[in-house]
């Protein structure tokens, strides 16, 4: 699959229109406007612009200015201009003014504007024409042929042929395909289709914010290229020839047909499929000669993370794990549903590990350009490879042979989501996949003989840093175009900040303080979206993305402590329940964090809100409970070391665009050896009601202090009620006390929130519920570990033991004086800071 290829989908498109009793000729001239009953047909006969209404009613209703199909009897729109703003009289009036704007009017007394063209001045000075083309385009012109606008820039949900889709590298604009909202109503749709502006690499189609269905990252093995498509029914083949160009400004995809080819257009649909269709005069009817996405395989992040679509499968495309990964639940995975996608088998051990080879695939989403354009295969293998978080890597010299090499060098760090194998054939990428089982260096793989590429190990104690910077592919003398590329370099600022406490094989993201202060308006209170005791958090748009800043207030030395123990940590860890760093920076005093964004807050802020927590049926909360258990294990048993969090919280648990949950604020955890089970502090620090008795009131902490947290924190979720719930009323001073009397009462069924009594499982509930009962329990001993936890959610247990009268139900002296609580600080990326002194 070619990023040029522009894989299609299917659907008919048709209207009813009122068809004008009189047609002029194919342009409009100040003083002669387009009314209602009259059309401009293009020299050619191809197109015709004018009124139409979509519904299947003679009333006025709702008229659009569009353009059509002339000589098709089923009446297909290609451009809309009004899409908003339909007119509601029977009188619409399009004109040219004297400054060379088109100005649609509803024809009322008022002639109230509905739409209109935006000439720039310096360009409006001469008398103008309005055209409308063969090719379906509709241009202004001035007096000296000079074209002023043309509808081809402003695009509707058609693609014609000599249309081009592009994006501009500065600033990063470019136009999409915006779908039809139904069948009936051009105004604009959930779905839309065009170049991602983050790397202009690849195509995506959207729906709404999120990806529906991407093109992998252009390999450049094809610039231009040609598809033939034979249509039922005739001996005519149509030659669809692709192209995508790419210069100094900007980058765009065009196509053009064969000689005698019928009407042809691309058009993403209403219900989300991007089609080549072309007119049958044999059937008297659109035909669809591709579309896509064609299956569900095809669909983004089908296959969830690590799985990937085996389109070589026979005898149908099948989702697969990656080699040295399993299932991630082996009973969604039987049934068909693999969104879950796959874990691996053994924990990576950092920069030790070497690399699989995976020819024929389409490279994942969330990738980095890194180097520059004179890199090689070798430079993009040693960078990666002396990065212990970079997990994969892929190389193309998008030049293909020409007279200038053009290298293209991606790196992953994150989770690897939406990959397919399609074979090595043209256009796909080499995948290197950094594995536990590969020793660097050794050149021998322990499990398999597949292909593999090995890298070497770094062998001093040099932290290596990523320092993002916009750059360019090629432009003349030396100039780099905007491009999202990083470079292998070392700050020292901030390697200073953590110097002896990180380990020669981890390393972390360096961003520059300027760049941090401009993505927030300089830290603009309007930016703001959290605040803790370390300092406040701030929503940023940085290189295209939205983050979440983390920065730690000036004059807050336990603040520093928490920040070099988060950095230190978050280069260790990696899954997709875990909440991503994207960077950090250390000049001078300041110290921040840069997160990804996850827009729907904190999990206590969405739990704890009336209104809110209706976004939240019991589905999703289920799907949370075991998300975070399966952060948990990550933490306790695959990452290595061990890494005990301690303040595992409502607030702690982030929430992304699909109610998914992340684990997030590694400031106060802790790392543990492989053979230590438990550990003694001085510095009690977490949040009341979370605390383990044994770590509140005597220091002592282990993975079962985080377990736990996490029994209070799936009994909020379950009830819908603050761990400080107090109902004193009835007798019960606390969440974990009502819940144990409902329980010995029998009554566990009353125990799910009221928003979800209706929709929710009895079985599920009960089944969290004692799970929750069991973690909560006084003796740490007697608490399950989270790998069992995990097991028994996700598969379900008939014989767990009755739980112990949990903890806090006798002890509750507490130095109550002593408490922080962070209760009433929710934010939409709450990273917060509660600490209680012990005595």
């Amino acid at each position: 699959m070619d990023w040029p290829a522009l894989a299609c989908c299917t659907a008919v498109l048709t209207l009813v229109i009122f068809l004008p009793l009189s047609a002029s000729d194919d342009r409009l001239v100040a003083g002669m406007p387009l009314s209602m009953g009259t059309a401009i047909i293009s020299d050619g006969g191809a197109f015709a612009l004018g009124f139409f209404n979509p519904s299947a009613t003679t009333t006025p209703g709702r008229l659009y200015l569009a353009i059509w199909y002339n000589g098709i009897p089923e009446i297909t729109t290609v451009w809309v201009a009004n899409r908003e703003t339909p007119a509601t009289t029977s009188t619409p009036i399009l004109s040219l003014t004297n400054t060379s704007d088109l100005v649609l009017s509803d024809g009322s007394g008022d002639k109230r504007v509905l739409w209109t063209t935006s000439v720039a001045a310096e360009q409006s000075s001469s008398p103008s024409t309005a055209v409308l083309l063969n090719t379906g385009n509709l241009v202004i012109r001035s007096s000296n042929g000079t074209m002023l606008w043309q509808s081809f820039d402003h695009h509707a949900d058609t693609l014609l042929p000599g249309m081009n889709l592009r994006m501009k590298y500065s600033p990063r604009e470019g136009g999409r395909l915006v779908s039809w909202k139904g069948p009936g109503d051009p105004s604009p749709g959930r779905f839309s289709y065009g170049i991602d502006p983050n790397t202009l690499l690849q195509v995506f189609l959207w729906d709404g914010p999120r990806p529906a269905a991407r093109l992998g990252p252009w390999t450049g093995y094809v610039v231009k290229s040609e598809r033939r498509y034979q249509v039922a029914n005739s001996s005519t083949d149509i030659i669809v020839y692709m192209a995508v160009v790419d210069n100094d400004d900007e980058i765009y995809i065009t196509y053009s047909l064969s000689d005698g080819a019928p009407s042809t257009r691309y058009v993403l649909t209403y219900s989300g499929e991007f089609q080549l269709q072309t007119w049958s005069s044999i059937s008297m009817a659109w035909a669809v000669l591709e579309t896509w996405p064609s299956s569900e395989c095809a669909r983004y992040g089908y296959c969830g993370p690590y799985g990937y679509c085996d389109e070589t499968a026979t005898p149908a495309p099948t989702c697969r794990c990656l080699d040295g990964f399993d299932p991630a639940s082996t009973v969604e995975w039987s049934s068909g549903r693999f969104s879950a996608g796959c874990t691996r088998k053994e924990a990576l051990r950092g920069c030790r590990d070497g690399f699989l080879a995976m020819p024929g695939m389409k490279s994942p989403d969330g990738f980095m350009l890194v180097g520059g354009n004179s890199s090689t295969m070798e430079d993009c293998s040693a960078g990666c490879g002396r990065n212990c978080s970079c997990v994969a890597y892929a190389y193309a010299n998008l030049g293909n042979g020409r007279s200038r090499d053009i290298s293209r060098c991606l790196v992953w760090t994150g989770e690897l989501v939406d990959m397919v194998k399609i074979g090595a054939v043209p256009g796909t990428d080499t995948l290197f996949i950094r594995m536990a089982s590969l020793d660097a260096g050794d050149g021998k793989r322990k499990s398999s003989n597949a292909a593999r590429i090995v890298l070497p190990v770094v062998g001093s104690s040099v932290l290596i840093c990523i320092l993002f910077a916009w750059s360019k592919f090629k432009g003349k003398n030396n100039k780099r175009r905007g491009h999202n590329i990083a470079t292998w370099n070392c700050m020292t600022t901030i390697c200073g900040l953590v110097e002896g406490n990180l380990h020669n094989d981890h390393e972390f993201l360096f961003v520059r303080f300027e760049e941090v202060s401009l993505a927030t308006d300089n830290f603009s209170e309007t930016c703001m979206i959290g605040q803790g005791g370390f300092g406040k958090v701030y929503k940023g748009m940085l290189r295209g993305k939205e983050v979440a800043v983390k920065r730690l207030s000036k004059d807050s030395q336990q603040g520093i402590m928490e920040f070099k123990n988060e950095v230190i940590l978050i280069a260790k860890l990696q899954h997709r329940n875990l909440v991503r760093l994207l960077g950090c920076c250390g000049e001078g005093d300041e110290k921040l964090l840069i997160y990804e964004y996850l827009p729907n807050k904190s999990l206590d802020a969405t739990l704890f809100d009336d209104t809110r927590k209706l976004l939240l049926d019991w589905t999703k909360r289920f799907h949370i409970i075991k998300g975070v258990a399966r952060g948990l294990m990550y933490l306790h048993q695959d990452s290595r070391p061990t890494i005990i969090h301690r303040d595992l919280k409502a607030g702690n648990v982030l929430l992304d665009a699909e109610m998914k949950p992340k684990i997030a604020d590694f400031g106060m955890a802790r790392i543990f050896g492989d053979d230590q089970q438990n550990a003694n502090t001085q510095r009690v620090v977490g949040t009341y009601g979370y605390m383990a008795p044994e770590y509140a009131m005597e220091g002592i902490f282990s993975t079962k202090s985080d377990v736990y947290s996490f029994g209070v924190l799936l009994l909020e979720v379950v009830t819908g009620l603050r761990r400080s719930y107090s109902c004193h009323t009835m007798g019960y001073s606390s969440l974990i006390v009502f819940t144990w009397n409902m329980w010995m009462e029998g009554k566990t069924e009353k125990l799910a929130d009221s928003s979800i009594m209706e929709t929710c499982s009895p079985s599920e509930v009960f089944l969290c519920t004692h799970v929750a009962l069991l973690c909560v329990q006084d003796n740490p001993d007697d608490r399950p570990f989270i790998s069992s936890i995990v097991s028994i959610l996700e598969n379900g247990s008939t014989s767990l033991p009755e739980p112990n009268r949990p903890a806090y139900f006798t002890r509750r002296n507490i130095a109550m004086e002593q408490i922080v609580s962070d209760d009433h600080q929710n934010s939409m990326n709450n990273l917060t800071l509660t600490e209680i002194e012990g005595r």
